[in-house]
């Protein structure tokens, strides 16, 4: 049992060591807006996700652009030895998960004495960069 505990481990290790995570926390953008522009990087190769977002009109995708360059970083960081593979274009976007962050309460005056409520949203974004499986023929 615990030969194969080890075996795991190392295959979790040597999967770790091609991916490369970033996080942006407390965005201050609504989840909903950002999940708009999360969706269409998503499974993209990293180079074409930036121009995506470069020329992209929506206010969320500059942050976004700015998360997957460092996300780029960490995955050089990590890798030095595979720079070739980002020029290739085997560098994608694996995962992008927008999560809800903390609301902001705001109070506004409305008619009649009332008090309406202002939601000011942020949300959590994390990325996920791997190297697309090259198939070796037999």
């Amino acid at each position: 049992m615990g030969a194969r505990k080890r075996l795991m481990a190392e295959k979790l290790k040597e999967q770790k060591k091609v991916t490369s995570i970033a996080k942006l926390n407390d965005v201050p953008t609504s989840p909903r807006k950002m999940r708009l522009v999360a969706d269409t990087v998503r499974g993209v190769e990293i180079n074409r996700a930036i121009d995506l977002l470069k020329f992209s009109k929506r206010e969320a995708s500059v942050r976004l652009e700015k998360l997957l360059r460092s996300a780029v970083a960490n995955w050089e960081a990590k890798n030095p030895d595979n720079a070739k593979e980002l020029e290739n274009g085997n560098v994608y976007v694996k995962t992008i998960m927008v999560g809800e962050g903390r609301t902001l309460k705001r109070i506004r005056p409305c008619p009649q004495g009332r008090a309406g409520r202002i939601r000011k949203r942020s949300n959590h974004v994390t990325v996920i960069l791997d190297v697309k499986k090259t198939v070796e023929e037999k």
